[in-house]
């Protein structure tokens, strides 16, 4: 780890916009920037049917430490999502439902952890997301610093503070910064296509005609064959 600072005045995207994108969800949004930005399949959510977008905090701590969220969570404002990452692979529970609480004071939305939670119970009673890369009871330390409000890799991703990172239960996509605005168009454009298209489905148009499929079978090398000619 090669610097251990806190960073307190970190750039943060309109908090508006980014809620607008998580109420998109992670699939519209992932495929509207390109198909970027998605963390993996290995976070998921602590509990089914959070949807969140928020302005990214970042804290980077050591396995089995969690110093550095307690740091971390001075740092939070209304709007924000803590994203945590370990300088190398761990499973153990950093997080549970006494740093939720603080969280929630705070206004923050969600905390998405390279790492374990715990206290899952508690987190779906009190209605408060989280996506982990593990569930563990696993308990840490106090030991070690990190650092609070540096870009971090998180499911081969780089996510800088201020990113906006889109989170539901198809997992978390971050959306670079300086993108927020064009991927709430572009959000918005598939959104419209998508609603087209299963108002047509819903009539009986098949995807083959919809887009365009039929005439390429062809090519695809695809060919029908009749049963008793098999």
């Amino acid at each position: 780890m090669s610097r251990t600072i806190v960073v307190t005045d970190q750039p943060r995207s309109d908090p508006e916009a980014a809620a607008r994108l998580g109420a998109f969800g992670t699939a519209t949004v992932h495929e509207a920037i390109g198909r970027s930005g998605y963390l993996g399949p290995t976070l998921r959510p602590a509990w089914p049917g959070a949807r969140i977008g928020g302005n990214v905090v970042t804290a980077l701590c050591w396995p089995g430490d969690n110093l550095m969220i307690h740091v971390a969570v001075e740092q939070c404002r209304k709007g924000d999502v803590l994203v945590v990452a370990t300088n190398s692979p761990s499973t153990d529970g950093l997080f549970g439902e006494l740093f939720a609480t603080a969280l929630r004071h705070r206004g923050v939305r969600g905390v998405v952890l390279g790492c374990g939670v715990r206290d899952v119970a508690e987190l779906q009673a009190m209605g408060f997301p989280v996506w982990s890369a593990a569930v563990s009871a696993q308990g840490t330390v106090k030991e070690t610093a990190g650092s609070v409000n540096l870009p971090v890799v998180l499911g081969g991703q780089l996510i800088r503070p201020g990113d906006v990172v889109v989170a539901d239960d198809d997992g978390v996509v971050c959306v670079p910064h300086d993108r927020v605005d064009n991927a709430l168009a572009a959000s918005q454009a598939r959104e419209d296509k998508e609603a087209a298209s299963r108002a047509a489905f819903q009539d009986g148009q098949l995807g083959l005609d919809r887009y365009g499929l039929r005439d390429r079978l062809g090519e695809f090398g695809i060919e029908y064959v009749r049963y008793q000619d098999l």
